[in-house]
């Protein structure tokens, strides 16, 4: 590094207080530009699909999770800017549907790539439901490990359950309609994995006896 290059790099260090604005760190800013980013594709999906859903339970769900998404995106996108509290503090999304699954594989058509936009099914909208909120759920979790807003940092963390729940919302409504089918291992092997572990007894300090 040159002499040139030193002085820069100390001209661009803040040595008082940083203005709330500004409290972002340089892979804060890419990060939750893509957490931004990916929160427009996936509303954006949700408006472009709906006109194709058929179902109407999956109509409810749709609306329901696409105006928790815009608030969300809202809420994130008011503390990024100022650097501060946002306006409203970030909610709990409460999904509606129950949590039994149907374990077992049914025999079913091969999947493949649609050939033209008739094709487009509840099945496959559902998919896309599911796929927007792995995707915002990984890179909100990506943003909050690089985040050093205080601020900007919780909000993101508080939204990644949100994320998980709205995609399990969504996995047991395809598990119900059979999109989303759960194999499940014989009940020796299931058995034998969960009891391969066992609690641990190391007592604080008790590596150094």
């Amino acid at each position: 590094m040159t002499q040139n290059q030193q002085g820069q790099m100390h001209e661009n260090m803040h040595t008082g207080p940083v203005p709330p604005q500004m409290n972002h760190g340089g892979h804060e800013i890419f990060d939750v530009h893509e957490v931004l980013g990916c929160a427009i594709a996936g509303l954006n999906q949700f408006t472009l699909l709906r006109q194709h859903v058929q179902d109407p339970e999956l109509i409810t769900m749709m609306d329901r999770q696409f105006h928790f998404m815009q608030e969300e995106y809202n809420i994130t996108l008011d503390c990024f800017k100022s650097g501060q509290d946002p306006m409203k503090p970030t909610q709990k999304y409460m999904m509606k549907q129950d949590n039994d699954f149907v374990y077992g594989l049914k025999q079913s058509q091969p999947k493949k790539p649609i050939q033209s936009a008739s094709e487009i099914s509840d099945e496959i909208i559902s998919g896309f439901m599911l796929s927007a909120h792995k995707t915002s759920a990984t890179a909100k979790t990506m943003a909050a490990l690089e985040t050093t807003n205080p601020v900007v940092r919780r909000v993101l963390a508080d939204s990644v359950p949100n994320c998980i729940e709205m995609a399990y919302e969504v996995s047991i409504y395809q598990n119900k309609h059979h999109y989303y089918q759960v194999p499940q291992l014989a009940e020796q092997d299931t058995m034998a994995i969960v009891n391969s572990f066992t609690p641990s007894s190391v007592q604080p300090g008790g590596m150094n006896n």
